[in-house]
Parts: C-alpha cells; structure tokens; sequence
C-alpha cells in the first residue's frame, strides 16, 4: 500500500477548487459539450424548488463556466433523443446526473422496491398500496409523460388512499423503484413516464453491476469530484451509509484505486486519487449556490474554507444572522463573503439585499470581483441592473465598485 499522503490546508483547497471545476478559464461561448463535460465531472446537479434568484441546479454551471444558455440544460436533462444526457434520480437530494451514472444507482432503485432507503412513510405506502400503485402505473403506460394534477381522480376508485395525495404517494414510490422515471417538467411540477421512453436502449440494457461494485464506482466518482475528503464527505456526495461506504472505501484503498491522505488541521483521514497534482495556486471569483456541490456539505466548507455557513430561508426574518438567500462569493481560494441576493424580476432587477465580508475583509481587487460576477449573474438573468438595498460599510464599496464597471 503507498505511504499516506499529506497535504497543507492550502493545498487541500486547491485540490479541492480544481476537482469542482474552478480552476480554468471560462469560454467566450457555452457549447453543449462543455456543459456535459462539467456536469460528468461533478457527478450530479442538485435540485431544488426555490427560486429566489434561478433554480439551484442552473448556477453552479454559471458559477464555473459563466454566461450559457439555460436552454442547453433543460435539452441535456428533459428533451427526447440524442440531446438528452441527463436524468433525475436521487444522487445527493433530488439531482440532475449523467446517463453515464444510470446503471450505478439500479441498486438503490431495488432497494426502494423493497421498502429499504427511502423514507418510512413511503416504504409503508409501498407495502400497504399496490393495488394503487398498480393503477397510477398502468395510467402512465396509457397515457404517456404525466404529473401528479394529471391523473384523474374517481369516485369508483375512492378509498384512503385514492386522492391527489395517494397519486403523488404512488408516482414518488414507483420514481424511487425506477418504474418510472422522469421525462420531463412542465414548470416545475416532474412528468412521468415509464424508463423505456426516456432512458436511451444501450444505457438500460446495460447488466446493472453489484451494489458493492455500483458503490465503488460512486465513491470514485465523489473522490474525482472533490479531490479529497473524509470518509464523510465522500459518502454524502451520493448520500451512502456508513454501512455501504466504509467496506468499500477499504476495498479501494487495498485496489490502489484511492489512496489514504492526511490533512493538516483534520482530525480524520482523508482520500484522493492516487498521485494528485495540486495546482501551484487557483485563481476564481464566483457567486455560489447554497446547493453547490463545493459546499453542500457544511463540515467540510469549514474544514477546507474556515466557513460556517447555513440557510436561513426557513429560519424566522428576526432571528437570520445574514439574510433569506444568501450566497456565499468564492475569491481565488478563500469564501471571502456572502451576499443575500433576489431576483426581482417583475422589476427587470438583481437585488442584494446584503453583503457580509469574512475575515479578513475583501480587497479592492476583490470587491471589483464580486461587483463583475454580480453585473454578469443580472446579465445572464436577463435583468437590466443590480440596485443595492442595504447600507453596511460593505455595501459602499460594492457602490463604488459597481460605478466603476458603469453600474451606477
């Protein structure tokens, strides 16, 4: 087995930023082919409902490749045909994954149908609800892609179950067991349609791995995408058991496939791909989704960033520290501050309603760079301009920072 690696702090985090794609130069134009390769690299997009500035899963592709059409990501994830090369499952939440990844979650999938890994209440519904079940699947094989508002509700088939409820109940139940699958959204609401009509031939009839080798692969695909981390943070990218990850992360170590590090300030033992090639140094400004996949797993942003950070949408107005949406700004290799933003669109504006510097406070360099990467998130929106409502000290400058690059 090699000896054990040991990195700086510093070095983590450079490891860690060109892992997650922060570590080159953006494209003048976004072309399908590099948002692909992106989304391979990272393994996954979270979904989420909010939209206080655009959906989660659109900005980490902005934060890393700049101004792109959101067009090319709704073709990759909904559109029939060769354009597809997305699907949704749940990887880390509900996500956008390559079709590559398919095959490698067809163990959770059988889980799910045995009422193992999903939530309880839907594992009862499963067990208690087949006859329903049944009757919502045979309505997608009729009718084709479907939402929940879409299934008819009928008196001869009332009982406990059979309301829109029950539907929703039946459709997430057969999503979580693969008999159906997402095809597309219409808003934000999932349709629904059986696997066959959605996931390309070659991909389903690929022999689906083992759930030991299909959980190798997925760590793999974690160490790639984070360049290293704890045992911890390798099982919540695709959010594994301690049961399922800890033999698997043993197996890899012993295939020299992962390698074990230590990290100066972690108490843990931490992973990587073998022979890592740190970056000298990595040079990024971006404005970061609360669901990104550099930070969604809070220990390990402030293990690597020295960054506490939590969202405070669901925390009461008179109790947030920092704001509703806040997202943190990522300068070249530190999170440098936070900046609680909405897009008001009605108003054809971005609004920050505040900024928070860290410690220590941003340059005037810095500033400049987050004024930029907020005039190109309102451009990319499609909002005519950035209006400050907030007086902090921070938010002068910002002022005069936007002035400078003709945001007045």
């Amino acid at each position: 087995m090699p000896a054990t690696l040991a990195f700086s702090l510093k070095q983590a985090r450079r490891l860690a930023l060109a892992a997650q794609g922060f570590n080159g130069r953006q494209p003048p134009t976004v072309r399908a082919p590099q948002l692909n390769r992106l989304i391979e690299r990272l393994g996954l997009l979270q979904i989420d409902s909010v939209n206080a500035v655009v959906r989660s899963h659109y900005l980490p592709l902005f934060s890393r490749l700049g101004s792109y059409s959101s067009d090319l990501l709704d073709q990759a994830a909904w559109s029939s045909g060769r354009r597809r090369t997305l699907f949704e499952y749940w990887g880390h939440e509900a996500s956008l994954l390559p079709l590559t990844m398919y095959p490698l979650l067809g163990w959770r999938m059988q889980r799910a149908r045995r009422g193992e890994d999903i939530y309880q209440q839907l594992a009862r519904f499963g067990r208690e609800q087949q006859a329903t079940i049944r009757r919502v699947l045979a309505s997608v094989e009729e009718q084709g892609a479907l939402g929940a508002g879409s299934l008819s509700t009928r008196e001869d088939k009332a009982g406990p179950w059979w309301d829109w409820s029950a539907e929703k109940h039946a459709l997430e139940w057969l999503f979580a067991a693969g008999e159906v699958t997402v095809a597309g959204r219409r808003g934000f609401e999932r349709l629904y349609d059986l696997p066959e009509r959605v996931i390309p031939a070659p991909i389903l009839q690929q022999p689906l791995p083992d759930e030991a080798c299909a959980q190798r692969g997925l760590l793999l695909h974690a160490a790639q995408a984070l360049g290293v981390g704890t045992e911890k943070d390798l099982r919540d990218y695709f959010r594994l058991s301690p049961g399922d990850a800890r033999p698997r992360l043993a197996e890899l170590v012993e295939d020299g496939q992962l390698q074990t590090c230590e990290v100066a300030g972690w108490r843990q033992i931490a992973y990587c791909l073998p022979e890592p090639k740190v970056p000298r140094k990595v040079v990024a400004s971006a404005l970061l989704s609360p669901f990104d996949s550099l930070i969604w797993e809070r220990s390990r942003t402030e293990r690597l960033f020295d960054f506490r950070y939590r969202l405070e949408i669901y925390t009461p107005q008179d109790k947030r520290v920092y704001g509703y949406y806040v997202l943190p700004f990522l300068h070249n290799e530190r999170i440098a501050a936070r900046v609680d933003l909405r897009a008001e669109r009605a108003a054809g504006r971005l609004a920050v309603h505040a900024v928070h510097e860290e410690t220590p406070g941003l340059e005037d360099e810095g500033m400049l760079a987050l004024a930029l990467n907020l005039r190109r998130m309102a451009d990319w929106l499609g909002l005519g301009r950035v209006q400050l409502n907030c007086q902090r000290e921070s938010a002068g400058r910002l002022r005069v920072a936007l002035a400078q690059i003709g945001c007045d």
